[in-house]
C-alpha cells in the first residue's frame, strides 16, 4: 500500500468506529468529513482553560461542526476568530466580537452566522494568528501525527499562513477530537502534514511529544490543477509572490 491508500484505510476505520460505537453526530454519516462526536462541546470547554488559548490574542479555528463551540468560546472570550470558508473557496473570515451583538455570538460560530458576521480578509492582510485548532479524523497521541479528511485544506491553511508568516513552528496547534479518534498506528507523513501540539477529547488533554517540524510554505510541486482551480486564493498569492519574485 503506498502513503495515501495507509491514510485513507485509517480514516475508514475510524469513521465506521465512530457510527457504529454510535457517538457520531449530526451531520451524519461521518464517512468523508470531520466526524461530529459525542462531547465535542466539552473538549471545546477544556480548551479554553488552557493557557495557550488564554494567552493568544487571535486564535484560527477550521469552520467544522465538532469545533463549533470553539468558535462561540473563542468570541465570548473576546478573541479575534480567524476562519477559512469551506474548501477555502472564498478564502478566509475574521469575525471581531467588538463588533458582533453578545446575543449573536452563538449564530456567529455557525458557517451560515460566520458569513453574516465575519469580514472577508485577505491572508496578507491578517493579524499574526497565536493559536490554531483544527479538526482531524485520526491523530496519535504519541507524536502528534494526524489525518484530515484527506482533501488538505489544513495544510493549504497552514501553508498560506505560513508563507505569508502569520504562523510559525511556535504557533500551538490544537486538535479536539473523540477517544475513539486516537489512534496508535504509524501514520506515514508526507512533507506538507501538519502535526499537533495538544490533543484535547471530552475528558482530558493530551500534550504530545511532537516529532515533525512544522511545515513551512506551500509545497507548491503538490497543489494541483483542480485545487488552483476550486482555491481562487492560491492563484492570487502564486502570483502575488512571483511578482515580489519569491
Amino acid at each position: 500500500m503506498d502513503v495515501k491508500d495507509i491514510k485513507q484505510a485509517i480514516r475508514e476505520r475510524i469513521w465506521k468506529l465512530l457510527e457504529e460505537r454510535d457517538v457520531a453526530l449530526f451531520p451524519r454519516p461521518v464517512y468523508g468529513r470531520i466526524p461530529n462526536f459525542v462531547g465535542a462541546d466539552r473538549a471545546c470547554e477544556l480548551v479554553v482553560t488552557l493557557p495557550e488559548f488564554i494567552k493568544a490574542r487571535v486564535v484560527k479555528i477550521n469552520p467544522d461542526s465538532p469545533q463549533r463551540r470553539c468558535r462561540e468560546l473563542t468570541l465570548i472570550n473576546g478573541k479575534l476568530l480567524i476562519t477559512p470558508t469551506p474548501r477555502i473557496r472564498e478564502g478566509f473570515l475574521m469575525l471581531d466580537p467588538r463588533k458582533i451583538p453578545r446575543q449573536y455570538y452563538g449564530e456567529a460560530s455557525t458557517i451560515r452566522g460566520m458569513f453574516r458576521w465575519g469580514v472577508p480578509i485577505k491572508p496578507w492582510d491578517m493579524p499574526r494568528i497565536d493559536l490554531v485548532i483544527i479538526g482531524s479524523v485520526a491523530v496519535n497521541p504519541n507524536n502528534g501525527r494526524r489525518l484530515g479528511k484527506s482533501h488538505g485544506y489544513a495544510e493549504i491553511e497552514w501553508g498560506i499562513a505560513s508563507t505569508l508568516g502569520k504562523v510559525s513552528e511556535d504557533t500551538p496547534v490544537i486538535t479536539t477530537v473523540h477517544e475513539l479518534q486516537l489512534v496508535s498506528d504509524e501514520i506515514p507523513r508526507e512533507p506538507f502534514d501538519l502535526p499537533v501540539d495538544v490533543i484535547v477529547t471530552p475528558s482530558r488533554v493530551i500534550r504530545v511529544n511532537r516529532v515533525d517540524p512544522k511545515p513551512r510554505g506551500i509545497y507548491w510541486e503538490f497543489v494541483t490543477n483542480e485545487m488552483l482551480s476550486e482555491i481562487p486564493l492560491l492563484n492570487e498569492l502564486k502570483a502575488r509572490l512571483n511578482s515580489a519574485g519569491q
